[in-house]
């Protein structure tokens, strides 16, 4: 499955200067946040394939004006084709305002998913706004990432974590990809195109496959 992720500054390929054939392909759309709400609508509405979003730490416009024609994948669980994915935007708490969370915070909101999490046997995408502590973010508190997250890849091993927060144009030695065991955590930033498929156990059975390839 091919996956457009997108994330913190919109690309001008795909905005002012889009033609189909840069999208050729893409089965399923993921913006991890911090992007133009009309981008967001423009992209759903040229691309004919699922659009999922998660809130970045400038995205409050979000809760009151939602962008059109793509699901919030925030504090959820969505299945698409059997790929299991699941959205924690925001980043660490650094000023007054919303969609900006403490460990504890973010803590909690994890726990509420594990219910759901665990009723599908795991996931395989994790989508966030903020990194993970240590793989991908840097030292000042607005820029840190979660270190609650190494719990979520440590539990569930999925095969992706995708992220945005951190510019690559911040600096010239920031990498686009970390790996964490047999997870790839990946900066989102702007635009990267990725290969996904869904991994299912043998255990699952047919039943549970079935509930796979629908909306939970």
């Amino acid at each position: 499955m091919k996956l457009l992720c997108i994330a913190d500054e919109e690309c001008k390929a795909l905005w002012d200067y889009y033609t189909p054939d840069k999208i050729e392909g893409v089965d399923l759309i993921i913006a991890c946040g911090d992007l133009n709400r009309h981008y967001l609508e423009y992209l759903a509405t040229m691309v004919p394939v699922p659009f999922l979003y998660v809130h970045g730490n400038h995205d409050e416009n979000y809760d009151h004006h939602p962008p059109e024609g793509a699901i919030c994948l925030d504090d959820d669980l969505f299945v698409y084709h059997g790929l299991r994915i699941v959205g924690l935007g925001g980043s660490c708490r650094y000023r007054t305002g919303a969609w900006q969370f403490t460990e504890a915070e973010m803590r909690k909101r994890i726990n509420r998913l594990r219910g759901k999490i665990d009723r599908h046997g795991g996931f395989d995408i994790l989508v966030t706004h903020a990194p993970m502590h240590g793989y991908g973010d840097l030292n000042d508190l607005p820029h840190r990432g979660f270190t609650v997250f190494h719990e979520l890849l440590d539990r569930y091993h999925p095969q992706l974590m995708l992220h945005g927060h951190i510019h690559l144009t911040y600096g010239c030695n920031i990498p686009r990809e970390h790996r964490y065991g047999s997870t790839r955590i990946v900066n989102c930033y702007e635009r990267v195109t990725l290969e996904a498929e869904p991994v299912l156990k043998e255990r699952t059975g047919h039943r549970f496959l079935a509930r796979l390839l629908q909306r939970p």
